[in-house]
């Protein structure tokens, strides 16, 4: 083969490799704003989401949609191990959905971030918790130690602070140290903190080792507490909102299962303990369902709007937000006011 020749072919073969290659990343590019992957001609929906109850109307929402054998889309849970991670996804829109952080959530529309709030996950689910064998029994024994949260923007922060100042005390009094919530168990065992501030099951993985007991719960203290929370970016919301709606009815219908028998519950545990979703022990998350059963609730998922309201005083109060943010910016409520929650057969 002469030299002309082989230098036309191989031109031909790069230029036609560039072209593949060219439309390979416009396809995944558009998969990957929108969030939505093909599966045997159907949309799915990928939602992240933490692996902590507080999100386990997820998986529950996933997995009953899933198991139907309908022409409408899936829904796909994609674990994350901890918020920067979660909220970068969001932002960059490499997903679209996401159970996120209530007051995260306002401080991203006050930076622009085009996401809002379209449903509640949970109610409760947060505790404090100290090693069983320390001095640790009430906050003042706490002054100037090392206390782990999530988040500066979690709502298990605003916990913490409001439990400090019920004894006299605020955040300026402990050291607040910000960790992943599954690395929170090994830190308290191995004392690198003194207490840990979060969302289940990280709380129940310690007490049922034996090697921590709860300090102060929500369910005790805030009961109407709320902290995941599910939103979506809004060019998702503006371009499919049917399947957002359908979202919310399965997520509210998760709520509502959940809290209606015990039985749901041990079903639950079960699901979420998967490797595709939670991946943890499931005699964890049963722990977290049965001690006590109100640790954790979900059959109430309204969104208030003076509930809101307090929190992002709260918030304001903790300087993790900087100016107020009005509700119709951050919240859009109409696809809880029309939902109808879905029936689920698991």
């Amino acid at each position: 083969m002469n030299t002309t020749r082989r230098v036309f072919l191989g031109a031909t073969a790069w230029t036609g490799g560039i072209s593949a290659l060219h439309g390979w990343l416009n396809v995944n590019w558009s998969e990957l704003r929108n969030g939505l992957r093909s599966r045997d001609q159907l949309q799915t929906l990928i939602v992240g989401g933490l692996p902590v109850t507080c999100n386990l109307t997820l998986p529950i929402a996933c997995e009953a949609r899933n198991l139907e054998s309908t022409t409408r889309a899936n829904f796909d849970y994609k674990r994350y191990n901890g918020w920067p991670e979660i909220k970068e996804s969001l932002i960059s829109g490499r997903i679209n959905a996401a159970y996120m952080l209530a007051p995260l959530v306002m401080d991203l529309v006050s930076k622009e971030v085009p996401v809002k709030i379209i449903s509640l996950g949970h109610r409760s689910g947060a505790v404090i918790m100290v090693r069983t064998d320390s001095s640790n029994r009430k906050f003042q024994d706490l002054a100037g130690k090392r206390i782990a949260i999530p988040s500066r923007f979690a709502t298990d922060f605003l916990f913490l602070r409001k439990m400090l100042a019920k004894e006299g005390m605020s955040d300026k009094d402990v050291r607040i140290v910000e960790m992943a919530p599954p690395d929170m168990p090994a830190a308290l065992y191995a004392k690198a903190v003194e207490a840990y501030c979060v969302g289940e099951p990280f709380g129940a993985a310690a007490q049922r080792a034996g090697y921590a007991i709860p300090l102060r719960m929500t369910r005790d203290e805030w009961p109407n507490y709320m902290c995941c929370v599910l939103t979506a970016r809004q060019e998702l919301i503006d371009q499919n909102p049917a399947l957002l709606q359908d979202l919310v009815n399965y997520v509210q219908g998760a709520g509502h299962w959940l809290d209606a028998e015990r039985v749901h519950r041990t079903r639950a545990a079960g699901i979420a303990a998967d490797r595709k979703y939670f991946n943890q022990d499931r005699a964890i998350i049963q722990y977290v369902m049965d001690n006590p059963t109100d640790r954790v609730t979900y059959g109430d998922l309204r969104m208030i709007r003076e509930e809101f309201d307090d929190m992002m005083q709260l918030s304001l109060q903790a300087k993790t937000l900087t100016r107020p943010i009005a509700f119709e910016r951050y919240i859009d409520d109409r696809f809880v006011k029309a939902a109808k929650p879905a029936h689920i057969a698991l």
